[in-house]
């Protein structure tokens, strides 16, 4: 009886913190077994099937009369789980998993995915190609960003928004395998995107990014027909964090605003007594509010204008600028 209680209270643990996600394969370029398709990995003992790793247990459903092969099963969120696909049962007919999929550190070449959220929705990423790198007529973007110089990670995880997944930055948390370099991997369209990535999931949690690698204050991607696994870049910056503070100085240190949050009025201290212009984003990137403040006055503006919400605050002097975020509530 202690045995059965026992169990029980573990299958009602496991699945109070459970998420559905669905695994699926593409098979359109390849004769099916006769022992049919399936998946493998970490993730079959939590999900109900005896083993880890077995080749054969969790067989894989075709969708109607297509070739793709697809399977939904209950898994503890707040995860990361290691798969591959297998054209039959045994483990040698698993697929070659390319470099660009592969979890990639310690010679690893499972696929992986991270389960980052106990919401009602399915995670499902797509049907990728059987030993390919995204679905069918799509390209995979490996994103990969460097938080060193951040003086902590955001308890909520560090995320990624753009206009290739509606800005929204709850939806795509990213994974670090190694150190302070977190990253993810999203199927998207041959196209041009713009994004930015978030120390948390709130719009204030945004990266303030300045320099050539900017458009619309966002960073820009351009996807053709070729998978694409960018480099680490430094979090905030155009350039790896090696280089921070070597070819482009932290000037943002010389630039204090406060209150931060602000309603109605915002003292600005320059530590310069100089001529300054005062410019203020929106996170579109459009300008809402452009002041001149002459020097020996006290900087004072006035935003009681402005909506509630994050801006982009800059500062410009003769060889001085700066930029900081600003938050108007």
């Amino acid at each position: 009886m202690k045995k059965l209680t026992f169990i029980l209270l573990m299958f009602l643990s496991v699945t109070a913190f459970a998420k559905k996600v669905k695994f699926a394969v593409d098979m359109s370029f390849f004769e099916v077994s006769p022992n049919g398709v399936h998946v493998t990995g970490n993730f079959q003992i939590l999900a109900g099937y005896p083993e880890d790793w077995d080749p054969g247990s969790t067989t894989m459903e075709r969708e109607g009369e297509t070739d793709i092969y697809s399977i939904v099963v209950d898994l503890p969120a707040f995860e990361l789980y290691q798969f591959r696909f297998i054209n039959g049962d045994q483990f040698y007919e698993t697929e070659f998993v390319p470099l660009e999929s592969r979890v990639g550190y310690d010679f690893n070449d499972n696929r992986w995915i991270y389960v980052d959220s106990l919401g009602n929705d399915t995670t499902f990423v797509g049907a990728v190609t059987f030993g390919g790198n995204a679905p069918a007529g799509m390209n995979l973007v490996r994103f990969l960003v460097n938080l060193e110089r951040e003086a902590e990670i955001a308890p909520e995880g560090v995320h990624i928004a753009g206009d290739f997944q509606g800005w929204e930055p709850t939806s795509t948390r990213l994974y670090n395998f190694v150190d302070q370099i977190y990253e993810t991997i999203c199927f998207v369209y041959p196209g041009t995107y713009e994004y930015k990535y978030y120390n948390g999931n709130t719009p204030e949690a945004t990266e303030i990014i300045t320099g050539d690698c900017t458009v619309n204050g966002n960073r820009q991607i351009e996807v053709e027909e070729e998978d694409i696994v960018l480099e680490p870049i430094c979090f905030g910056w155009c350039v790896d964090c090696l280089y921070v503070g070597i070819s482009d100085p932290d000037i943002n240190s010389s630039l204090r605003i406060f209150p931060n949050p602000v309603s109605t009025t915002l003292e600005i201290d320059l530590r310069s007594n100089l001529k300054s212009k005062v410019t203020i984003y929106n996170t579109m990137g459009e300008i809402v509010m452009n002041r001149t403040l002459e020097p020996d006055i006290k900087p004072v503006l006035d935003v009681s204008s402005l909506g509630k919400g994050l801006y982009i605050l800059e500062i410009k002097q003769d060889d001085f600028s700066a930029t900081t975020k600003l938050i108007i509530k």
